[in-house]
């Protein structure tokens, strides 16, 4: 009978696919996980282990995820299960921030009948069209009841959750989503209450006016974080102030005679403002010019003097007299359009980057300008209203928006004669975040948290908050300088808000002294009890008699709601001091680079200013996303990934690898081209997976592993390699969450060390050694060990990839690499010395497989195994290759290898001249000695019909 010789080699098969097929099979895993309540699950296994907690950052409760997103939450999940495998008790509660404008408008818009929002939320266009008829109201009537608009606005908030909640979910995010945190439960919204009043209790919190980040579309202040920058076309005008005292101008600049006709001139690029200025500002240590033009007698700093002269047609203009700006302290001015004069005064604020180095100042309208006219008692004379227009008081342009009072002003200037130049600038000016408008700066009475005011304990909340940063740690490290410059900066904190859906500022207000109550902190905690229960209408609905009685007729309810930053920002109180399986502070705060004004510092403000620190160890922060060309996503650019898209397509996985893959310290760039770069790399380590897995679907490492003694030298080797990855990842990378290193260290390691070197060797030993064989159950081990530690490192980044692999190694389907902690590779004693021989043998091999490949490209062989190769080694080689024997060849893949030690490394490779083994392709003189079996070598012959070959090293 003829031998069939594919039978008597171990080529296995397994169950685990070339194609991952991720898009269509990971929603079926996903269910079931939640079937098995995996969540729930881990908690059981990791109860009793150190904490690490990763508190989430809030996303905003209003439109689809996007690709930020997207790679925020997988940042998360990556750190949670790397730190879960690390032996941490490491729990995730995702949140929401519910509260706040963009909601209340979007419900505006379903009110004023916008298609665009009735299609995004039909059931509460509904809700407003059935209110109306029960009502009697008018069918486009947009004015609707408060609390019913706080009743929508909640609505709103909970359709958008569970809309970004499933997107999450399906990018294989781990977290307790049956039990989120929203910031509009009502126990959140009372402990926000709660925060509020330690703050006031501790004596940072104050009322005040002054200038503020005012949007005329909001008609409300905005918080630091909710301005961005646009560039922007305002008018750039030269404005001349009279001097009023002719002598006194004589005096500061040492002229012997009294100057007539001179003037101060300011520049500036907000007209609108002038009817609010207040004085001129001058630096007290700069020279200032007087000048003689044909259009009166002007001062100038004397860096910006010929720049200015030129702009007025002036270049002709003759120099009187210089001064410095301390001399001028206090010279009397005219307005230039209004009836009072205006004082001359010394600000640090004033330079020399443009204009004319004198600076209008209107303390109403900026924050400079407000402090230095706290110095001079300067009175804060703010014109405009709410609406952004004049008010009815105003002495001039009494209706008309500030932006319609532009060209007004210089045209007034013009026919006084103050005007000297105008043009159009082009600059960064603040914009609205959510409305893409211009904003202005206006005085406005609000509640502010005071960073110069002295608390309890006799500190500012700015000394609080520079030492809190110093003992945070940041990922990067650049982080640090960010943050320390805008705590050194920042102005004191507005957290009020003139809006409708917010939480409530719960203070009772005298009526007469617009001072606080005496009992604000008892009556505060009293709300927030009502709140508990009924949420924030129970504060906007609450009869001040109830807690005030006979009082409740000299106090009145603040109607102002907090900044949507103060609540998050207090979710360390209100979630991590709250729930049980959370704990204060937090381990980690990880957002985009944005958050270093917004969420890291309001978060930071409301824990130094209760708590006396931050509420975080750590700060990682990554960058924003943009396309393959480096610019930012935009729809109007066509430009836009989605990462539903992504999931659909590719699968979540592949999602998870790019962003893993990638260093998020910059810009991470997507597009078509990378991810295919990252379905590549996917594929390798996928394909790697399955010969693995292949390979060891007749493997019980309970009945057949061998003690790492008695395995072959390159197994052990082996072993050292999977050991040397699992401390530099497990010691290194995942600790310092470098990801992208992580897993350029994987692929390099699936690719290099495994498929193009042991794995390789490997075949032949696998294929064609018997079964049970102590040669290939010794590779087996070792197989087993390695796939179990790479498994576990690629857990935390393809979740679905290493939960369908440890599925198919270890046959249950209810287990997972994430309820097992790193997989710990056996150590191997003489690990060093073998590493070291090892090490100097592959470069070697290196080098012999470009000797063949030469020989290849020149036709004289084909397959490696054809090649006989002879190795002339130095003395330095020469003992690692020798120690190998005759397995040397099984190293190099070639049918015979010649080795001698001469001066230097040399290598020869030629055809041999033997017959190819049909089973193990070897080319051997034994090739047809054996009668009953003329296609085989003697190996072949013994490894099928007799005890089989023995390996020791390869």
């Amino acid at each position: 009978m003829s031998l069939d010789v594919k039978k008597t080699v171990n080529l296995l098969d397994t169950p685990f696919p070339m194609r991952g097929d991720l898009a269509r099979r990971e929603p079926g895993w996903l269910k079931q996980w939640q079937a098995q309540q995996r969540y729930q699950k881990l908690r059981q296994i990791a109860a009793g282990r150190p904490k690490f907690i990763l508190h989430d950052g809030p996303p905003y409760a209003n439109g689809d995820i996007h690709i930020g997103h997207a790679v925020n939450k997988i940042l998360k999940d990556i750190i949670v299960r790397s730190k879960t495998q690390s032996g941490f008790d490491a729990p995730y509660v995702p949140g929401w921030d519910c509260h706040g404008l963009p909601i209340e408008h979007q419900i505006e818009k379903l009110t004023k009948g916008d298609k665009k929002a009735i299609a995004a939320a039909p059931t509460i266009h509904a809700r407003i069209v059935e209110y109306r008829k029960q009502h009697g109201l008018e069918p486009k009537d947009v004015h609707l009841p408060a609390a019913f608009t706080r009743e929508l606005c909640r609505e709103y908030a909970g359709l958008q959750i569970e809309r970004q909640k499933q997107d999450f979910i399906r990018l294989g995010v781990l977290g307790d989503w049956d039990n989120p945190y929203l910031t509009m439960n009502f126990k959140t919204e009372a402990d926000i209450v709660r925060t509020l009043g330690r703050i006031h209790q501790n004596d940072f919190l104050f009322k005040g006016e002054k200038p503020v980040h005012w949007c005329i579309e909001c008609g409300s202040a905005l918080a630091e974080a909710e301005v961005e920058y646009e560039d922007k076309d305002s008018p750039a005008i030269d404005v001349a102030f009279r001097v009023l005292d002719g002598q006194k101008l004589a005096t500061a600049f040492g002229l012997a005679a009294p100057v007539d006709d001179a003037s101060a001139v300011i520049w500036t690029t907000t007209p609108w403002t002038l009817p609010a200025n207040q004085a001129v500002s001058a630096h007290a240590e700069l020279t200032y010019q007087l000048f003689d033009t044909a259009r009166g007698k002007l001062i100038l700093v004397r860096e910006l003097a010929a720049a200015a002269l030129k702009r007025y047609g002036c270049e002709d203009a003759r120099l009187l007299g210089e001064t410095v700006g301390a001399r001028l302290e206090h010279l009397q001015l005219a307005h230039p359009f209004l009836d009072r004069s205006v004082p001359m005064i010394l600000g640090e604020h004033v330079t020399t980057d443009a204009g004319t180095g004198l600076v209008h100042t209107a303390p109403a309208h900026g924050v400079e300008d407000f402090q230095v006219g706290r110095l001079y008692s300067l009175p804060i004379d703010n014109p405009v209203g709410d609406d952004g227009r004049y008010k009815k008081s105003a002495p001039v342009f009494a209706g008309d928006t500030v932006w319609e009072a532009n060209p007004k002003i210089v045209a007034l200037l013009t026919e006084r004669g103050a005007l000297l130049a105008s043009e159009t600038l082009n600059h960064s000016y603040p914009h609205c975040w959510r409305h893409k408008t211009p904003i202005i700066f206006r005085s406005t009475a609000q509640w502010f948290i005071g960073m110069e005011k002295h608390g309890r304990d006799g500190r500012t909340l700015r000394d609080h908050a520079n030492e809190a940063v110093e003992a945070t740690e940041f990922f990067p490290a650049w982080g640090r300088a960010r943050l320390e410059s805008m705590i050194r900066n920042r102005p004191d904190w507005c957290v009020s808000r003139q809006r409708n859906w917010g939480v409530p500022m719960t203070f009772f207000v005298h009526k007469e002294t617009g001072e606080l109550h005496p009992r604000s902190g008892e009556l505060l905690e009293a709300v927030a009890r009502r709140i508990e229960e009924r949420g924030i209408e129970a504060w906007f609905s609450l009869d001040a008699a109830e807690l005030l009685g006979a009082e409740a007729a000299d106090y009145r309810k603040l109607t102002d709601t907090l900044d949507v930053w103060f609540d998050s920002g207090s979710t360390h109180y209100a979630v991590l001091r709250q729930r049980p399986e959370l704990a204060w502070p937090a381990n980690l705060y990880l957002e985009g680079s944005d958050q270093h004004r917004g969420w890291f510092q309001s978060s930071l403000l409301t824990g130094c200013a209760t708590e006396g620190r931050a509420p975080y160890d750590q700060l990682l922060t990554h960058g924003f996303v943009v396309d393959g060309e480096g610019r930012k996503m935009s729809k109007s650019k066509g430009n836009v990934v989605a990462p539903q898209q992504i999931n659909d397509s590719l699968g979540a996985d592949i999602l998870r690898l790019w962003v893993a893959s990638t260093d998020y310290s910059g810009e991470l760039a997507i597009s078509d081209k990378i991810l295919k770069g990252t379905t590549d790399s996917y594929r390798r380590l996928r394909n790697t997976l399955r010969f693995l897995l292949a390979n060891l679907s007749d493997f019980d490492p309970a009945r057949d592993a061998l003690p790492v003694a008695e395995l072959v030298e390159i197994d052990r080797y082996a072993l050292v390699l999977a050991g040397r990855l699992h401390d530099e990842i497990t010691g290194q990378h995942y600790p310092r969450y470098a990801f992208h290193n992580a897993m350029q260290r994987i692929v390099g390691y699936c690719s290099d060390e495994l498929g193009a070197f042991w794995l390789d060797i490997l075949k032949d030993r696998l294929y064609t050694t018997p079964a049970g064989s102590a040669a290939r159950r010794s590779a087996q081990t070792a197989l087993w060990h390695v796939t179990r530690s790479l498994l576990g490192l690629l857990s935390p980044v393809l979740c679905f990839t290493a939960d369908e692999a440890w599925h198919v190694l270890n046959g249950d389907s209810d287990d997972s690499p994430l309820f097992h902690l790193w997989h710990e590779v056996p150590a191997v004693d003489d690990a060093e010395a073998l590493a070291a021989r090892w090490d100097a043998v592959r470069p070697l091999r290196a080098a012999v497989n470009k000797e063949i490949e030469a020989r290849r490209e020149a036709g004289e062989i084909g397959a490696s195994l054809q090649a006989e190769v002879d190795i002339v080694a130095d003395a330095a080689l020469y003992p690692a290759l020798a120690a190998l024997g005759d397995e040397l060849k099984f190293v190099l893949i070639v049918s015979r290898v010649g080795l001698s030690q001469g001066e230097t490394t040399a290598i020869t490779v030629a055809s041999s001249a033997y017959r190819k083994c049909e089973r193990c392709w070897h080319y051997l003189p034994s090739v047809g000695e054996h009668a009953e079996h003329p296609t085989l070598c003697a190996r072949c012959v013994d490894n099928v019909f007799g005890h089989g070959e023995t390996r020791a090293h390869a």
